[in-house]
């Protein structure tokens, strides 16, 4: 991680003391950073009141203008940031806070200290993947993740992760249209679907001939790959059951 933000960061800072022309700031995400956000800096317009706008221990983000390494010491600005990044960069933040939290789990499983877990393979996963928390999403949701290292600390991530993070699912969906001029036309269609539904894909009845399906998934990506070869599959047996095949997209 790095000891120092950089110019033009977004960084989650407490607000720690007010003055009449500014505010003092801890930075949240490092250690021993401090922070001043000029008066001209905190809203556009003229300000009468500074204390209108900021209170102490209150949380906010700003973007850093200037970064003072010797002193440890960034300058900053509220004003700059807008509400879609501020939520953004909280939400960041939050995930973060939560993914130190589940390697301190993730430590004592393996009967060693954060610190030294940092060491072993949180510092490389944060190398790799940008954040704790985009590492701990990618060993909830692939099967492929660090699958070449087969170190202790890799089982007991990956089930941590599973445990804790939730994968945001996506839908996409469809109407079959199938039907059959035969004697046994129902039989025919059954057939078809026969063993065609799983945990990720559902079929339902929706009215002669039209059946709905519906591909749940991590992914659209992951979904449409799905749903392509399902449908390839109920095409050719359509053809082997004499029944009439046909797909509308839902949008």
């Amino acid at each position: 991680m790095k000891s120092l933000p950089d110019v033009g960061d977004l960084v989650v800072v407490t607000i720690k003391e007010i003055k009449n022309y500014g505010a003092i700031v801890t930075l949240d995400e490092y250690e021993n950073v401090t922070g001043f956000i000029h008066i001209t800096e905190v809203a556009t317009g003229w300000i009468k009141h500074i204390k209108d706008y900021l209170k102490e221990n209150q949380k906010t983000v700003c973007k850093v203008l200037d970064v003072d390494k010797s002193r440890r010491h960034v300058d900053l600005s509220l004003k700059r940031v807008n509400e879609h990044q501020r939520r953004e960069k909280i939400e960041e933040w939050k995930n973060e806070e939560k993914a130190f939290k589940l390697l301190e789990i993730v430590a004592n499983n393996l009967g060693i200290s954060k610190e030294d877990a940092m060491k072993e393979f949180g510092d490389r996963l944060i190398e790799n993947y940008g954040t704790l928390y985009d590492a701990f999403f990618d060993a909830a949701s692939n099967d492929e993740f660090m699958s070449s290292d087969n170190s202790k600390w890799r089982s007991v991530f990956v089930r941590i992760a599973r445990e804790n993070i939730v994968i945001p699912k996506v839908e996409i969906s469809g109407y079959l249209e199938l039907y059959s001029l035969s004697s046994n036309g129902i039989e025919n269609i059954k057939k078809v679907l026969e063993n065609e539904e799983s945990e990720d894909v559902t079929i339902s009845y929706a009215g002669a001939p039209k059946y709905r399906i519906v591909v749940t998934e991590s992914n659209y990506k992951v979904a449409e790959e799905v749903l392509k070869n399902k449908l390839n599959e109920i095409s050719e047996k359509s053809k082997k059951n004499n029944v009439s095949y046909d797909f509308e997209r839902e949008e």
